[in-house]
């Protein structure tokens, strides 16, 4: 360990107590990736000293990060992040008996002093952290206590939290102590699923699927995650063999990315079985209204015909749209001719982020060209001049560029 003892990181500098101010999140977000990559970096050569690492990084992060404005999320992202790559070093990590004790007890100090909180996400991978059985019993004894006086009929009225809830849920669950998991849940005041997603793993790994399928379906309710809750759900179905009934109950729900696209793919990559158009057509009829979104979707998919559909069934984004006409042109000319359109007929109409002139001008070229190289540039010339004409709004940028464009032609 003398290796590992005298390592000279670069991250520790730039992790001082308060080194961040107010308006720092974005340079630190920049930190944490920094450190992330340095630390695993190191344990590819050497899986004690990245473990070493990770853990002098959870000692360090937060009490760096507590004068940061977190209020974007941004931060708390990208620690969540960094818990989630790092936890995994140290568990993984050859780490005899007495240092793996020495690793928690810092980890542990290192919770109990995190008053934003920035690592709550690490009590999740308590039990993983322990690695030995006994080590993680040993927690949990210890950590059972105060979850109970926390949840007493005393403390309840005051709506009591304890830090250590998830890590001895966590350390049960590596003890193999299901059944203590389920009676200490049973004491609970409320139905919280961060807390019950434990007895479902407890049931789950009791060969209970059905049970744990009725446990996690019991625990929605008012303010709880059922995105979170559905995608356990799925999990065990698909776990079960039950594809097409996690299909029907959950997929959609469970699978919410942060673009239509991702979400898509998300689905699609998880039911490799399931036609790409059939999911497409679910998620479209899932969110009636917003039809022109998923066509990015569909072009990636292949289907051409159906993304021209959706773009002009609701509103697109144009410069999606011009994108799509721009790539395509040459390959697909009928289908950029139609994209350029839609691009058109989505800007007239006043939708888009920060348009410029540019903005306009681009599906406009990419719909003529796309028309030339079919043979129709006449009658492209004419639905748009059609769709100019018709512009009623106030402003009529869009048109008011086009019409200029359609001018020089005449």
């Amino acid at each position: 360990m003398a290796k590992t003892l005298t390592h000279k990181w670069t991250f520790t500098s730039r992790f001082r107590r308060q080194a961040f101010g107010w308006r720092g999140s974005g340079t630190a977000v920049q930190r944490v990736k920094e450190a992330v990559t340095e630390i695993k970096a190191a344990a590819r050569k050497d899986s004690l000293l990245g473990a070493e690492g990770a853990v002098l990084f959870f000692e360090k992060v937060s009490p760096a990060l507590e004068q940061i404005d977190s209020s974007s999320g941004a931060i708390g992202t990208a620690v969540n992040n960094a818990v989630d790559a790092l936890a995994p070093l140290i568990a993984e990590a050859p780490a005899d008996v007495d240092l793996r004790r020495k690793w928690l007890e810092r980890l542990w100090k290192a919770i109990e002093e995190d008053d934003i909180p920035y690592i709550e996400r690490l009590p999740y991978h308590w039990g993983s952290l322990c690695q030995l059985p006994d080590l993680a019993s040993h927690w949990a004894d210890d950590l059972m206590t105060p979850v109970r006086i926390t949840w007493s009929e005393e403390r309840r009225a005051s709506g009591g939290y304890y830090k250590g809830t998830s890590a001895c849920f966590s350390a049960l669950l590596a003890a193999g102590r299901y059944k203590e998991i389920l009676e200490l849940l049973s004491l609970a005041p409320y139905k919280f699923w961060y807390d019950r997603l434990w007895g479902m793993k407890a049931l789950m790994a009791m060969g209970k699927k059905a049970e744990a399928l009725r446990y996690a379906e019991d625990s929605r309710g008012l303010n709880e995650p059922d995105y979170c809750i559905s995608e356990a759900c799925e999990e065990i179905l698909l776990t079960s063999g039950m594809v097409e009934e996690a299909y029907a109950k959950y997929a959609i729900e469970a699978n919410q990315k942060t673009t239509y696209l991702a979400t898509f793919r998300a689905i699609v990559k998880k039911y490799p079985n399931k036609d790409s158009g059939d999911i497409l057509a679910d998620l479209v009829a899932s969110s009636p209204g917003n039809e022109g979104k998923w066509f990015a979707a569909a072009k990636s998919a292949g289907l051409l015909r159906e993304a021209v559909n959706l773009a002009n069934r609701s509103p697109c984004d144009p410069k999606t749209l011009t994108r799509a006409s721009r790539e395509m042109k040459d390959k697909d000319p009928y289908f950029a001719l139609e994209a350029g359109i839609a691009a058109l007929r989505w800007l007239i109409a006043g939708y888009g982020y920060d348009i410029t002139g540019q903005d306009v001008l681009d599906p406009y070229r990419f719909a003529l060209e796309a028309a030339i190289n079919i043979g129709c540039l006449q009658d492209t010339q004419d639905r748009i001049r059609e769709m100019v004409s018709a512009d009623k709004s106030n402003d009529q940028f869009a048109s008011k560029i086009i019409h200029s464009e359609l001018d020089r032609l005449t």
